[in-house]
């Protein structure tokens, strides 16, 4: 059975689940050849509504189509959105592709979102590979802002290329603090790199945390997510603390379309994120 909510999803202000809310694209950001971050102003009214880090919007591009796009700025700006979109599609393309002053719809927010609380008071760490670092910019926004609510922070970062990083600029500041340690890696690069270069489960014997007492965050692709559990384990860490995230196939956002569903969950309703627990033996399957 799907797995009891870390926190209530906060329902949109719409009055129907279907109707998308309009919001105005204020800003864009180039992040990579592929990938744009934008941020979105309502039309009307002062504020967005509240998220939980780790839930979703649908972005809905006019005439095109939606996407379901995690949310990646912090909770505690309530004036706007922010999406990072990767061009995959027809939808993502007209998403990433938006100018400033363009009017986009919103549905959300939907899912399921990190469980900080489990946190307090432990090590936390964060392991990220290909583009799931902005599902879990907003963790650590809220990290940021209540650092002493947690131990050691660690976050582990990997990357095709140094040319696929996001939040270049912002990495460079977070790595320059002495309150967490910023790991990133690249899996293949050029003599411009003089970082790390390796899959970024490497990593994880360099990391800093006492496995009996550590929450683990995991975002990337699957097979990066499950060598990730994997030597987190043998390491000490309680399957029971890792968690991650799960974003594939949202049609609807609601659980009414099926399209997400793997194993007896619906991602958008029960997820994106689950505990590493309830979703490992489905991971192992090749059908799914």
């Amino acid at each position: 059975m799907p797995s009891e909510p870390f926190g209530a999803p906060v329902p949109q202000e719409s009055g129907t689940p279907w109707a998308p809310v309009p919001y105005r694209v204020s800003e864009r950001t180039q992040e990579t050849a592929d990938t744009a971050t934008i941020e979105l102003e309502p039309l009307e009214g002062t504020r967005r509504p509240d998220f939980l880090p780790g839930q979703f919007n649908m972005l809905y591009a006019p005439n095109i189509g939606e996407a379901a796009i995690s949310i990646a700025g912090s909770p505690s700006d309530l004036r706007r959105w922010v999406h990072t979109v990767r061009s995959a599609g027809k939808t993502t393309d007209a998403l990433a592709q938006v100018r400033v002053g363009d009017v986009l719809g919103v549905r959300g927010p939907y899912g399921k979102g990190w469980p900080l609380h489990e946190a307090e008071g432990k090590d936390l760490l964060l392991v990220v590979g290909g583009l799931g670092l902005p599902p879990l910019r907003p963790v650590l926004y809220e990290v940021l802002s209540h650092r002493d609510r947690f131990r050691r922070v660690e976050i582990a970062y990997g990357a095709r290329t140094p040319k696929d990083l996001v939040y270049y600029e912002e990495i460079q500041r977070w790595r320059g603090r002495d309150d967490l340690r910023f790991q990133v890696t690249v899996d293949r690069a050029g003599t411009e790199w003089y970082g790390d270069v390796g899959i970024v489960t490497q990593r994880i014997p360099d990391m800093r945390f006492e496995g009996s007492s550590t929450v683990a965050f995991l975002c990337g692709p699957e097979i990066m997510m499950k060598g990730t559990a994997r030597a987190l384990q043998e390491r000490g860490v309680l399957t029971s603390r890792i968690y991650v995230s799960m974003e594939r196939n949202m049609k609807c956002g609601i659980g009414q379309c099926g399209h997400c569903q793997f194993g007896p969950y619906l991602l958008c309703r029960d997820g994106p994120v689950l505990p590493y627990a309830s979703v490992e033996r489905f991971l192992a399957l090749r059908e799914f």
